[in-house]
């Protein structure tokens, strides 16, 4: 995968979305993510600066922007750097 790129349940646990990498893979299994406007199901989609995710859990909707694809889970503000949240 190209340095710009990260896989999809990585992101995720990359900015606390989900608490566990094993949660954001459930997640995305069972269709609760799109990226760009489209249903994905696979773990392994390369996510790059621009794309789009909108997540369906804990009872709400977020999207957001990918802004960077992160080299590890952080603290809540390293996290932040990674993405812009957007209203839905």
């Amino acid at each position: 995968m190209a340095e710009d790129q990260i896989r999809l349940d990585k992101w995720l646990f990359f900015t606390r979305a989900f608490k566990t990498r094993a949660l954001a893979v459930q997640r995305i299994e069972a269709g609760g993510i799109r990226v760009n406007g489209q249903p994905c199901r696979k773990p392994g989609r390369a996510l790059r600066p621009g794309d789009e995710v909108v997540i369906s859990a804990h009872g709400a909707l977020r999207v957001l922007r990918v802004i960077a694809p992160g080299t590890r889970r952080g603290p809540a503000d390293e996290a932040r750097l990674l993405y812009e949240e957007i209203d839905g």
